[in-house]
């Protein structure tokens, strides 16, 4: 098979791959969510293994325990959240008529700085943002967001689909390797060999440093705005450090949320600025010290890759898509540096101007 035969071989294959994705999006979810939950867990089970316990057992003991711990989360945590989440929705409104009342008292101590036409243009800025369309938008969303995550998590295949194929890719992953390993092209086995690990050494710092991050980060914006007594901070907290692997987007949203909250409970300075303190110090925190330690500086993914892959693949798959987005991103990152490699090797870079 000459080269070019062979470009358009991987080309076709690559885009039926792609097609396929797109058709069976809708049925992919608790396959995909397998996957991803045996790469997790594959490190684990290797470390069970070298103790001399069969990998069947030990695939069979990580399974139970990711099946013990999502019920728990269902039966313990959900519950607390949909009663916030609901409360939340039903009290936007009212928090966004008070924080409108706000503004406009503030507005007022430098009215006698500001002509009547500035005051008037601030108030019908103030009405037209806060109009009764939008409050009713802002606060049926977080339900709607929320019963299309319940509706996802009762779905019986992801509850009974995931669990087995999280089981059967266990206990058959290492073989699974040596498979895929044994189909490799000769020539380039060693070149293939090395982009693979490459890939792995970022999914695995990225993908698996970020889950602890958005735990800790989880824990700790919700202990701390619970603490200062914040409306909901509990679940503003958790949904801050959850969404955190979207870089910066996830503390944005929940320092807009907590400020705006702050605002219409409390209403005093000190208080406003202790929940955007809160905020600023996960954020020191996660960037200085947390990211650092648990993920790495230098793995590859650049943060504006990492969120218009998230976009493009939530906005293409949905919730498949969102699962799939990292681990793209970072195969086309680690063969996109390959190629750029590659070509400042060759001799179209290197070559003398005629």
């Amino acid at each position: 098979m000459s080269g070019d035969v062979r470009k358009y071989y991987w080309l076709a294959a690559i885009l039926i791959l792609i097609g396929g994705l797109w058709l069976l999006s809708e049925v992919l979810f608790p396959f995909v969510a397998g996957m991803a939950l045996a790469y997790l867990f594959d490190p684990l089970l290797d470390k069970i293994e070298r103790w001399k316990c069969p990998r069947w057992v030990g695939a069979a003991i990580l399974t139970l325990f990711a099946i013990i711990l999502v019920l728990s989360s269902l039966l313990l945590i959900i519950p607390l959240l949909n009663t916030q989440l609901v409360e939340l929705s039903v009290r936007i409104p009212g928090y966004l008529n008070e924080i409108q009342t706000k503004v406009l008292e503030f507005v007022a101590t430098f009215q006698s700085h500001l002509t009547e036409e500035d005051v008037v243009a601030i108030k019908q800025r103030l009405s037209s943002a806060i109009n009764p369309e939008f409050i009713s938008w802002l606060g049926g969303i977080l339900s709607k967001i929320w019963d299309g995550g319940v509706a996802l998590l009762n779905l019986l295949s992801l509850l009974f689909i995931t669990p087995i194929v999280m089981f059967y890719l266990l206990r058959d992953w290492d073989r699974i390797v040596e498979v895929v390993d044994s189909l490799l092209p000769r020539p380039h086995l060693l070149v293939i060999r090395e982009q693979f690990s490459n890939i792995n050494s970022v999914l695995s710092a990225f993908v698996r440093g970020q889950v602890l991050v958005c735990t800790i980060l989880g824990v700790f914006y919700g202990s701390a705005l619970s603490i200062i007594g914040l409306d909901f901070g509990f679940i503003i907290g958790l949904g801050t450090g959850l969404i955190s692997f979207v870089p910066y987007f996830g503390m944005l949203l929940g320092f807009v949320i907590g400020v705006g909250v702050a605002i219409a409970q409390f209403g005093e300075w000190v208080t406003i600025l202790a929940v955007a303190s809160i905020f600023c110090v996960g954020q020191f925190l996660e960037g200085n010290y947390i990211t650092p330690k648990l993920v790495g500086n230098k793995i590859g993914l650049h943060p504006v890759w990492v969120i218009f892959a998230l976009m493009a693949g939530g906005t293409l798959l949905g919730f498949t898509g969102l699962l799939i987005a990292i681990p793209a991103a970072a195969i086309i990152g680690v063969l996109g540096r390959f190629s750029i490699l590659k070509y400042k090797a060759g001799s179209t870079y290197s070559a003398p101007k005629e």
